[in-house]
């Protein structure tokens, strides 16, 4: 499947929760995402990306192994996902580098999260402040087939516009991109 997303930065963050509050009720959760590549950084330059994401919410706690394969549409960076529960996220964690991945970066993400039906779709909306990040983010989504990207981030577009957010708004930059910024010009170490 693809995630047919598109990410905006959001200049009115209340405004826009309180549309996304009339469609449906938020899930309030926290991520941490850790991010693995191989040493030679193969899967960075393949634009395939390997995470465990922790997710704390109001429901406990979750953990999910995610596996993102290279871009299929480059305006927008969707990207073919391929994602599982993981019961032990100790365990995926040591798996992951007793298979020979290392850490490349991790950090939190605090998102409100929407889901409802827009243009014939299920729709997943979520606001996301990034701590380490300035400014709040939209990101929209939905799941397809490979041949209905076009058409499904057309509809995303749409749900976008409904919220007051145009092409102009819209944004490739990744959080792993934002925060690693972030800490270079902080002088962060990291610890690998």
């Amino acid at each position: 499947m693809i995630e047919a997303e598109l990410k905006a930065r959001v200049h009115a963050p209340e405004q826009v929760m309180r549309r996304l509050d009339e469609l449906a009720v938020a899930r309030v959760e926290v991520y941490r995402d850790t991010y693995y590549d191989r040493p030679d950084g193969s899967l960075e330059k393949a634009d395939q990306e390997l995470r465990v994401r922790t997710v704390h919410g109001t429901g406990g706690t979750r953990t999910v192994l995610t596996f993102k394969d290279a871009t299929v549409d480059e305006s927008s960076g969707s990207k073919p996902e391929y994602e599982t529960r993981v019961e032990d996220a100790e365990a995926a964690h040591a798996i992951l580098r007793s298979l020979g991945h290392v850490e490349v970066i991790a950090f939190e993400k605090r998102c409100r999260n929407y889901e409802f039906q827009a243009r014939g779709r299920l729709m997943l909306a979520t606001l996301v402040r990034v701590p380490e990040v300035d400014g709040t983010f939209l990101e929209v989504e939905t799941l397809v087939d490979e041949a209905e990207t076009t058409a499904a981030l057309k509809d995303v577009r749409a749900v976008l516009a409904g919220f007051g957010i145009g092409s102009e708004d819209l944004t490739r930059d990744t959080y792993t991109g934002a925060v690693a910024a972030q800490r270079a010009r902080s002088g962060f170490i990291s610890p690998e």
